[in-house]
């Protein structure tokens, strides 16, 4: 379907960067890697939580969760058995909801500052802990924790950060990014700081048995996206970096097969969540850039449409991109299909095709969309999907080629 409608949109432009293929550039570029997190994993570990914050001397911890799977799963209660049991004082704010809302971030500001909150533990996935961030960030700013991703002021302190993960999938645990939508303008931004980075993170991949399969599955493209966006900038290789990702790569398309299939398999569950946190505390972006352009294709997508979830936004969109500037990078691309595909074809070209082709069969194995339809949207969606991502059209997006409206317009066209 996509690749039929290709021929109607793409121009004949120039690249924005410096081809490196014709160049033979072989630079790895500098890069500071920063990963201060402490990661606890494996079967029961997050009972050990009341210990582990003891002994960084925290005595007041505001809970932060999503709505009461934890408590129906007991794991609510667990969590509040090992606090208590090590004197320390609980502040509860559940209902953090996907696509986590600034509204509530600014009630848990107020509440931390009530409560004097020494540490905010988040207990869920991505959108709790960066709820979480934005409240730690937000209880020592005078301002509105809106100025940061509007870039209109950065953090300089900020309240410490614990998480215990629930769903493999944003990597937000090991990250120094977070994302919050408002939905008064339709906005959803994140931002990077070293303030967003966790104390610590505990990851039991029992804790993701539950996780329903379709959340399984965004999870799984939320990984991939991750890795995806840091291997396909524009660059020179970088071949150790680039064997890293493609390893998680295809751990996570075996690991994810087999967890859609069962549940219960700890080894696939553990590849996931180790996948969720590799994928994304920077270490498949050494010596890359680091743009995550589809994922500004759909922070529009779910910031305009909040039943949209994030996995399934990026697995519409991430084949609708690639076959709009894979021509710009033919070698990256073809080898993106031989490396993690096992696509056999010589031919570059129609080899970066059969690879992307092989990525969106597999998205729609494991149960994810296949178009902006499987949304109920239609081309009457475009414009302003279009609007929203490039900030009412001012700003253009880095990627083989500069993104302006149009292209984005084009691409989310190709999404029908």
């Amino acid at each position: 379907m996509i690749l039929n409608r290709l021929s109607l949109y793409i121009q004949k432009r120039q690249p924005m960067f410096i081809n490196v293929e014709k160049k033979g550039l072989e630079i790895m570029q500098n890069f500071t890697y920063y990963a201060p997190t402490k990661v606890y994993f494996g079967k029961d570990e997050h009972k050990k939580v009341g210990e582990i914050i003891k002994n960084y001397g925290y005595k007041t911890v505001m809970i932060q969760y999503g709505q009461n799977s934890i408590k129906k799963s007991g794991l609510y209660d667990e969590i509040v058995a090992s606090l208590t049991e090590n004197k320390i004082k609980i502040v509860d704010m559940g209902g953090v909801e996907p696509n986590p809302k600034i509204d509530f971030v600014r009630e848990a500001i107020k509440k931390c500052r009530e409560n004097n909150v020494e540490l905010i533990l988040a207990v869920g996935g991505g959108s709790v802990i960066d709820s979480s961030k934005y409240t730690a960030s937000g209880a020592l700013y005078d301002g509105d924790v809106l100025d940061f991703p509007l870039r209109k002021n950065s953090p300089t302190d900020a309240l410490p950060i614990g998480c215990i993960l629930t769903i493999s999938a944003a990597g937000s645990e090991m990250s120094s990014s977070a994302v919050i939508s408002n939905p008064e303008t339709n906005m959803k931004r994140g931002y990077n700081s070293d303030f967003n980075r966790s104390r610590f993170a505990i990851c039991n991949p029992e804790l993701t048995y539950t996780v329903s399969k379709y959340q399984t599955a965004c999870g799984i493209v939320d990984i991939m996206s991750h890795t995806m966006e840091r291997y396909f900038s524009p660059c020179p290789d970088t071949p150790l970096t680039d064997t890293i990702a493609e390893a998680i790569l295809t751990s996570v398309i075996d690991a994810g097969r087999k967890a859609m299939n069962d549940p219960f398999d700890y080894d696939a569950r553990a590849t996931l969540m180790w996948a969720s946190s590799l994928s994304h505390n920077d270490l498949t972006g050494c010596g890359r850039e680091n743009g995550l352009c589809v994922h500004q294709l759909e922070h529009a997508l779910s910031g305009e449409f909040d039943r949209v979830a994030h996995g399934a936004g990026l697995a519409v969109l991430f084949p609708a991109w690639a076959k709009y500037v894979y021509k710009y990078a033919p070698g990256r691309f073809s080898r993106f299909a031989r490396k993690v595909w096992q696509v056999e074809e010589s031919d570059d070209m129609k080899a970066s095709l059969l690879g992307i082709e092989k990525m969106s069969e597999y998205f729609k194995e494991i149960g994810m969309p296949q178009s902006l339809g499987d949304f109920g949207l239609s081309n009457e969606s475009l414009d302003s999907l279009s609007y929203l991502c490039t900030f009412s059209n001012t700003r253009t997006i880095r990627s083989y080629i500069d993104l302006d409206m149009e292209d984005v317009k084009n691409i989310f066209n190709l999404c029908l």
